[in-house]
């Protein structure tokens, strides 16, 4: 028996912008069925840093767990909004605040994975998706940077990496009373890439991989 435990933000803590039994956690388990459980720790709003305090639970936990999966850093982006309205003098010092802004999500998105691996659980992150309704074409621009960051730390630890920016790159897949969560149709979505990572990637694989829309779940 698999006992899947998400770690992070909204993106899996989803349940306040959908209709009860449509949120990622729920849909999850229907997908896996009975045999698995999959544990909710992720909370909606937290950032890199509040990672710790989820993996501190962990141990409260009825059963172990088998498989983390962590899908966080796009609150961490989020806080930057008002920095990247600033009006600078030159592309090459917008590259430069870029820059900066990234050795700083890298360095904080280290010590969360430090923190989650320290665990010795098999362990998957999420990169931060991009296709949000009425997203400007810069912003997705720069979110390239931030998602640079995960895949690049991902693979150099060799973990399997659920890419959202295929996953969900559907308008519908977005609720539409907060359009930066997921829907009831990108939680499906979400659910059934997670349900095919879990059950064909092997932990001691020594490569990364990654996962994006899910075998036999058509994208639109």
């Amino acid at each position: 028996m698999e006992h899947i435990v998400l770690l992070g933000d909204s993106i899996f803590d989803n349940a306040p912008y959908v209709s009860a039994g449509s949120e990622v956690l729920s849909q999850l388990r229907s997908r896996l069925g009975p045999r698995h459980q999959v544990s909710l720790l992720a909370r909606d709003g937290d950032v890199l840093a509040d990672v710790a305090r989820q993996v501190a639970r962990l141990g409260y936990l009825d059963t172990p767990a088998t498989w983390l999966l962590v899908s966080c850093g796009g609150n961490d982006v989020l806080g930057l909004l008002n920095e990247m309205g600033r009006p600078v003098p030159t592309v090459l010092a917008a590259t430069e605040l870029l820059a900066s802004w990234q050795a700083d999500f890298q360095r904080d998105y280290r010590r969360m994975l430090d923190t989650v691996l320290a665990h010795g659980k098999p362990t998957a992150v999420a990169t931060i998706y991009d296709s949000v309704p009425g997203l400007a074409p810069g912003l997705r621009t720069a979110l390239a940077v931030f998602n640079d960051v995960i895949v690049r730390e991902a693979t150099l630890r060799r973990m399997p990496v659920l890419d959202l920016r295929v996953v969900c790159s559907d308008p519908a897949d977005y609720a539409p009373v907060s359009p930066i969560e997921p829907s009831a149709q990108g939680g499906a979505r979400i659910a059934a890439a997670i349900a095919e990572l879990v059950g064909t990637h092997h932990p001691a694989a020594p490569n990364a991989v990654l996962y994006g829309a899910a075998t036999g779940f058509p994208k639109k």
